[in-house]
């Protein structure tokens, strides 16, 4: 379970009460709830999703949960195509969405202008895809697992996209205070 992991980036990066954090391909929306959690009813979460399946179920199960979440902003755009309205963020997240996208470089772009002056992205991604092993080993999981980066890179993406991803940063104007293999 990768939520140890997130949580205590998240904890490092200092998300807190009152914060006001991007989730940049929320999916399903699982960190968007545990955000929302975190910065509490004084702070706001604007989760972006270009799937309109994802978009539907998180906002039914935010609309059917107990929790008020009022400080959940929810919008379904292409990151490569729509701009994001909200700026002044002081965190975003960003996990395993680099890798799907067809140019790192237009999200990158796009996270470091929707961040206020001195605000923090946090980056999760991939940087050998191609290590994800069963053991004991089969050649049918090897081939599945070189179908799936062909399929990404075919598609645009870049499954090993954490290799690009720190001069990308530097490039756009950030400074990279922690790289750190999980």
């Amino acid at each position: 379970c990768w939520q140890p992991y997130v949580l205590d980036c998240w904890h490092k990066a200092g998300i807190t009460r009152g914060s006001k954090v991007l989730d940049v391909g929320a999916g399903p929306g699982y960190a968007t709830i545990d955000l929302a959690d975190i910065v509490g009813g004084t702070g706001k979460v604007l989760a972006v999703e270009r799937s309109h399946r994802f978009v539907k179920y998180l906002s039914d199960k935010l609309n059917q949960s107990v929790e008020n979440y009022r400080q959940v902003a929810l919008r379904e755009m292409d990151l490569m195509l729509d701009e994001i309205e909200d700026e002044n963020f002081d965190f975003s997240w960003c996990r395993w969405v680099n890798s799907f996208v067809s140019d790192s470089t237009i999200l990158v772009e796009k996270v470091h202008r929707a961040l206020r002056s001195g605000g923090k992205a946090i980056f999760h991604e991939y940087i050998h895809y191609g290590s994800w092993r069963f053991t004991p080993g089969s050649d049918l999981i090897q081939s599945f697992l070189k179908e799936v980066v062909q399929s990404w890179r075919d598609n645009g993406g870049e499954p090993d996209i954490a290799m690009k991803l720190p001069q990308q940063l530097v490039d756009q104007g950030f400074k990279i205070n922690t790289i750190k293999p999980l």
